[in-house]
C-alpha cells in the first residue's frame, strides 16, 4: 500500500483521492469472482455508454489491511485489435484498477473521473519537455529563475486551446499533435536577421496558432 494513501486517509484529513493500483494476484482473483450482474457499463464524458468496457467495485478480503473507506474499482475492456494481453488480464479483457475514497458516487462516474486525469499527465509531460526534467544550473537562486521561466513557457500551450473557444476539445485519450515536444522539433527558420515560423497548411493546429498570433498582435501595447 503506498504510504501516500495512509497519509491521505489519516484521521482529521478531509481529502479525496483517486490513485491507480497494481493488479496483484489478490486483485486478479477478486475480479474473477465478480458476478456478471455486478458489472456496469463504462461511460464517456458526453454521457454515452462506452462500448466494450465495464466497471465494478471489489469487496471482501481484497480490502483487508487497506485504509478505512477505500473503494477498489476495476475496469475491464476489450483490447484493441492486435493488442497484446498481459499476465494480469483475464478472460481476454484488459484490466485496470484504481482506489478512491469518494463515497455516494456511481462507480462509472468515478472511473470516468479517474480516466480524465490523463490531462494532468499531459501537463506533467509538457513540463518535462519544456525544462523540468532536470535543473541545469549550480546555484539554487539560478535554478529558481529557471523554474519561473519554464512556468511562463508552460502557460503558452495551456493557453493556446482558449485562443479558439469555438474549436471542440479533442476526445478523451486522443493524441494531441501540438505537444511541446513536437513544437520544439519544428523550430522557426532563420533568414538573415529575421526569424520565420513556417507551419504546414495541412497541420491541424496551423489555423489555431495563426489565429492566436493575430489576436496577440491586435492587443494594445502594455507599455
Amino acid at each position: 500500500m503506498p504510504p501516500i494513501l495512509d497519509w491521505l486517509a489519516a484521521r482529521g484529513r478531509w481529502l479525496s483521492y483517486s490513485v491507480g493500483m497494481t493488479i496483484t494476484d489478490a486483485v486478479h482473483q477478486a475480479v474473477l469472482r465478480v458476478p456478471v450482474s455486478a458489472w456496469t457499463a463504462a461511460v464517456e464524458p458526453n454521457g454515452q455508454v462506452h462500448d466494450g468496457a465495464w466497471v465494478a467495485g471489489l469487496a471482501g478480503d481484497v480490502l483487508k489491511g487497506r485504509p478505512s473507506g477505500m473503494r477498489l474499482i476495476v475496469r475491464k475492456e476489450r483490447p484493441h485489435p492486435g493488442a497484446q494481453l498481459r499476465f494480469t488480464d483475464a478472460d481476454g479483457m484488459r484490466l485496470t484498477c484504481f482506489a478512491t475514497n469518494t463515497k455516494q458516487t456511481p462507480i462509472a462516474r468515478l472511473e470516468l473521473r479517474h480516466r480524465q486525469r490523463a490531462r494532468a499527465e499531459d501537463r506533467i509531460r509538457a513540463a518535462r519537455d519544456t525544462g523540468l526534467r532536470n535543473l541545469p544550473l549550480h546555484d539554487t537562486a539560478h535554478n529558481r529563475i529557471w523554474l519561473e521561466i519554464v512556468q511562463l513557457a508552460l502557460d503558452l500551450p495551456a493557453w493556446m486551446p482558449s485562443a479558439r473557444p469555438d474549436r471542440p476539445r479533442p476526445p478523451l485519450g486522443a493524441r494531441t499533435p501540438a505537444t511541446t515536444a513536437v513544437l520544439r522539433r519544428r523550430p522557426p527558420g532563420t533568414t538573415g536577421r529575421r526569424r520565420y515560423l513556417r507551419l504546414a497548411r495541412h497541420w491541424p493546429w496551423t489555423d489555431v496558432i495563426t489565429s492566436a498570433l493575430s489576436r496577440l498582435q491586435s492587443l494594445p501595447n502594455p507599455g
